[in-house]
């Protein structure tokens, strides 16, 4: 089984530093040709399905990256979706607690969410269930699959993957950027990180 886990493209909310969450924003321009840039360089990749965050800006990556492979299966999974900021969501990230902010991104063990939100375990533990469940799945061992979905749940899914993983090492230094890919390998249901953050 190989597996492309693909952050989706930039947005409008990211370039205005809005903290989007489980908002449903849509990719802007650069966001769009981003995506279709990626597709370009995936072209030989023999997809033969995908599984995509409900979110619009991740199902709408899948399927610039797909293009004409209209054959393919898209299929949306709740458990990519990103993770959630509660009353944050909308707001400047820069008028924002900047010691809370700083917590989510460089001090991961000790962020407590705003009202509403989501925990970083939490998501750890929806994207584990997504991941458990899709390697153990016997048709699906010889695949080559796209996984499609957002920073934060895309380093939450990864702690499956990654050697020695820990919520005070949650980022490995930084958000996935729009559109990196990361690539993993599964034999017999043992996974092995082969490209990480990868841009193309």
């Amino acid at each position: 089984m190989k597996l492309y886990v693909i952050r989706h493209g930039e947005t409008t909310w990211n370039v205005e530093r809005k903290l989007q969450g489980a908002s449903d924003t849509e990719l802007n321009e650069n966001g769009i040709a981003l995506a279709i840039k990626t597709g370009k360089a995936m072209k030989e990749i023999p997809f033969d399905l995908c599984f995509s965050s409900p979110l619009k800006r991740a199902r709408h990556t899948a399927q610039l990256v797909l293009g004409d492979r209209k054959e393919v299966p898209v299929i949306e999974d709740v458990r990519l979706r990103e993770i959630s900021f509660g009353e944050w969501e909308g707001k400047d990230s820069r008028l924002l607690p900047a010691e809370m902010l700083d917590n989510f991104f460089h001090h991961t063990e000790a962020y407590q969410p705003p009202k509403n939100a989501e925990s970083l375990e939490s998501i750890c533990k929806r994207t584990q269930e997504f991941y458990e469940e899709l390697i153990q799945k016997e048709e699906l061992q010889d695949k080559t699959i796209l996984i499609a979905s957002h920073g934060c749940a895309v380093r939450a899914l990864l702690q499956n993957v990654y050697e020695n993983p820990s919520i005070e090492n949650f980022w490995r230094g930084c958000v996935p950027p729009n559109c990196s890919v990361n690539i993993i390998e599964v034999k017999n249901k043992i996974s092995k990180l082969i490209e990480e953050d990868k841009i193309f």
